[in-house]
């Protein structure tokens, strides 16, 4: 089975995706089968775009041209990140895969220096709004200032304008950069992003059989479990990546827990919603978390009311 893969270019993304091609290949073998997957880089709006993600009108910014390019045929499957993903269904689309999550934490990447040994005042560079205001709701005497590019590009600006960078621990460790990472951010100080550290691996809903059932046995029913929470609470408050949103679950002895927090750009006022169920019930979960946070205000805190 020869097969493509549609990735964005940057080198994060193609090193995931070439490490699910991998996997791809793997699963095959295992089931007496050969499998090889080429990788087709297509370039995105979020590729070309340095500005900060603020402000930006469509959600999903690194989504659009690759689906684009898979119900064009260009390739037969494509993996995003699934933080990047928007919570909507897309028409003639379907997510047939999640796989294990990696690190969900995110990190602080500086000279050495950790969280609480920076001094007054320090430049943290992030171009996440939920970044920003969770880092000034621990330490409000920070500069934090709006940061877009690579990864290389990102820490590239450490000792040159920024004490620091704080990026996906799941990126740095696909890249093999694990050890860039100073500190990584406590889950309950830095609440993760809906779907940080999981991909998502999506074909068209009139793909060959062989393709769905090959990519199926890559799923892993915790991390689909966990997200799916996550994400739903998400999707009930109507949140893109420019509001400052955040959720994190976790799955242990058949059952999950979700913290789900909203928080002003400014880091002064945070609302937490904590729910837990068995798995089988992950999106009521999520949709619990989010009309709850809605009924205590969470609109205003994200500037809508």
């Amino acid at each position: 089975m020869n097969l493509r893969l549609g990735t964005r270019g940057s080198a994060l993304a193609t090193a995931q995706s070439g490490q699910f091609a991998d996997a791809v290949v793997a699963a095959a073998a295992t089931g007496g089968a050969e499998a090889a997957v080429e990788l087709v880089k297509v370039t995105t709006k979020g590729d070309i775009d340095r500005g900060s993600l603020v402000g930006l009108s469509q959600t999903g910014v690194f989504v659009t041209a690759l689906r684009e390019a898979l119900l064009a045929g260009e390739c037969d499957f494509i993996v995003h990140s699934l933080k990047d993903v928007p919570t909507q269904p897309y028409p003639g689309l379907e997510v047939v895969a999640i796989p294990e999550r990696e690190d969900p934490r995110d990190a602080l990447c500086t000279d050495g220096r950790t969280l609480a040994e920076l001094p007054e005042g320090a430049a943290i560079g992030t171009g996440s709004p939920r970044r920003a205001a969770q880092l000034l709701a621990v330490r409000p005497d920070l500069d934090v200032q709006p940061l877009r590019g690579n990864v290389d590009t990102r820490l590239s600006r450490i000792g040159d304008g920024l004490d620091g960078v704080v990026l996906a621990a799941a990126g740095l460790n696909r890249l093999g950069r694990g050890d860039d990472a100073t500190e990584p951010l406590s889950v309950e100080d830095m609440v993760p992003a809906p779907g940080q550290g999981a991909l998502a691996i999506e074909i068209r809903e009139d793909a060959p059989d062989e393709l769905r059932a090959l990519l199926a046995t890559l799923d892993h029913a915790p991390t689909r479990a966990a997200v799916t929470a996550e994400r739903e609470a998400l999707r009930v408050l109507d949140a893109g990546c420019a509001a400052p949103v955040a959720a994190h679950a976790t799955v242990s002895g058949g059952r999950l827990t979700l913290h789900t927090r909203v928080i002003g750009h400014d880091g002064t006022l945070a609302l937490n919603e904590r729910n837990s169920g068995v798995l089988a019930e992950a999106a009521a979960i999520g949709r619990s978390s989010g009309f709850s946070l809605l009924g205590r205000g969470a609109e205003r805190l994200m500037g809508r009311a």
